[in-house]
């Protein structure tokens, strides 16, 4: 019998230490600086000495189409890539924003739907044509309601510091009133006629005009897009927002302008231009998208896309969320 058991414990000890070393090189540890994390979003490259944010737009539809898919992938690419906040760009709320501070709607669309651990860290919020058409006040007033919800203002700045100690700085525009069409309809937009396009065009020029060294990386966030080969590729109003800011975009180096407004997933830099445009606005609804000039990428899929800056890259991963499951569809990389 003593015989027996050795013989069984030298048959078992290879096994043992094989398990062993699996457990010992498991993906959370055998990657120091890159790899995969988990398995929830298995293609989403995660960086550890990298600094990560979240962009998703178009999305505040009380769960419905696919906002509850998007959320739940959200939260996973959260906690995979160590986000260090979340953007949104705007049209919060459907079919018509928020009447207060109040509203159902805050709990129907954001608190009860983006409840993933991850998503509890800070959003900076801009302003969408359906935010327009309730209070922006009351957008603004939720920052003192709420820990994670950000909106200081109609527009305004953030710097952020990476790992390696270079600064991002981001502005937060708010492009509604420099959509000529909307001032047609001044009951369907009431807040409009009180906006100065022309102090908030200079602001932002002061802005980007920054001194500082340490800053490396400008992004510009908002609602309308600059270009689209979606819904609205020959719309003017689309036309005349490219008018007014792609040159000033390319004149202060801006990296990347994030927007949303066309449900869909776009990466568009047309010839000879400076600024790459990402737009996220398939936060819940997803329409039928298509190539313009420039045109990178382009899905009509609900999803969002992620943005890490690593050493001297900013790299973006589009992401698709599925009813049960995620896959990432594009990685985009701008190298200064």
């Amino acid at each position: 019998m003593k015989i027996q058991k050795i013989v069984f414990l030298l048959w078992l000890l290879p096994s043992s230490i094989y398990l062993f070393a699996q457990q010992k090189t498991s993906p959370f540890e055998s990657e120091k600086s890159t790899g995969y994390r988990g398995n929830d979003i298995p293609e989403l490259r995660y960086y550890d000495d990298g600094f990560s944010f979240l962009v998703l737009g178009d999305f505040g539809r009380v769960g419905d189409y696919y906002q509850k898919d998007v959320a739940r992938e959200l939260g996973n690419a959260a906690i995979v890539s160590n986000a260090e906040c979340i953007i949104s760009v705007g049209d919060n709320f459907y079919p018509n924003g928020v009447a207060s501070t109040q509203d159902h709607h805050w709990k129907a669309s954001f608190e009860e739907i983006y409840n993933n651990p991850g998503l509890y860290t800070d959003w900076f919020v801009a302003l969408g044509n359906h935010d327009y058409q309730g209070s922006i006040q009351a957008q603004i007033e939720y920052s003192s309601v709420s820990r994670r919800w950000n909106m200081p203002a109609t527009y305004y700045s953030k710097t952020f510091t990476t790992a390696k100690g270079e600064k991002l700085l981001m502005l937060f525009i708010d492009t509604n009133p420099f959509i000529d069409s909307y001032y047609k309809n001044p009951q369907k937009y009431p807040d409009l006629a009180k906006q100065d396009t022309i102090t908030q065009r200079k602001w932002i020029e002061e802005t980007l005009n920054t001194s500082d060294p340490a800053i490396k990386w400008k992004v510009v966030v908002g609602h309308h897009p600059l270009y689209s080969g979606g819904k609205r590729k020959n719309n003017k109003d689309t036309a005349s927002f490219e008018s007014k800011f792609a040159d000033l975009f390319d004149q202060y180096k801006v990296d990347a302008y994030i927007c949303g407004h066309e449900h869909d997933l776009q990466i568009v830099k047309p010839k000879k231009r400076y600024t790459t445009q990402f737009l996220s606005g398939a936060g819940s609804e997803v329409r039928e998208t298509g190539n313009r000039e420039g045109t990178v990428f382009a899905a009509a899929e609900p999803g969002f896309m992620t943005f890490t800056i690593v050493k001297n890259k900013m790299i973006v991963q589009t992401v698709k969320a599925n009813p049960a499951s995620a896959s990432v569809l594009h990685t985009y990389e701008i190298t200064k």
